[in-house]
């Protein structure tokens, strides 16, 4: 195996934070013939790779910061039926496990919503570094999953004419992390 080769196996070692500004997290589900959208925003988080590789990811988002289209929904989301932003203030993912094959990312964690964790699997890609035009070191990372809403507790529905659920269960999760070396 080259350098090259085993550099593209890990990420570059060192502290990331994430790049609130250029960074997105978000979600996507089925609702009544089209996709729902929405995001969260502000969020932090970090990426810790020691010399070795060993790489762990945390991040954290306040429910309150849920954006969507329409204030009403926004406030439906905030609601015990869904995110509960009262009770249960923060969503988090904390890193069990990173595995990197060439830029594809394998992230095994934990995430918490509306207080309850539930293990979830995050498949993406990673960009190399890339040193941008003030000087600092950045990459990138793609993440995805998709996970069953049920599980965390968000279990709000109502039946359309045909008996079928308004609201898929299934989610899917995107992040889009840019970060920052420190």
């Amino acid at each position: 195996m080259t350098t090259i080769e085993a550099i593209r196996e890990t990420l570059p070692a060192g502290t990331w934070q994430v790049d609130s500004t250029h960074s997105h997290v978000g979600f996507a589900v089925e609702y009544t013939g089209g996709t729902f959208r929405g995001s969260f925003s502000p969020v932090e988080g970090a990426l810790e790779v020691d010399e070795s590789g060993q790489a762990t990811l945390s991040g954290r988002a306040k429910a309150e910061s849920v954006k969507v289209q329409d204030e009403n929904l926004t406030a439906h989301l905030l609601a015990p039926d869904f995110f509960d932003a009262e009770r249960a203030p923060e969503i988090t993912f904390s890193s069990t496990a990173i595995e990197r094959e060439g830029d594809v990312i394998d992230a095994v964690g934990e995430l918490t919503i509306k207080g309850i964790t539930q293990p979830v699997e995050l498949e993406g890609t990673a960009s190399e570094p890339i040193t941008d035009a003030a000087g600092n070191e950045r990459i990138g990372l793609q993440l995805r999953s998709t996970v069953d809403r049920r599980e965390f507790g968000l279990d709000w529905n109502m039946a359309l004419p045909n008996g079928e659920p308004a609201l898929a269960y299934d989610v899917e999760l995107v992040a889009e992390l840019y970060l920052v070396k420190k």
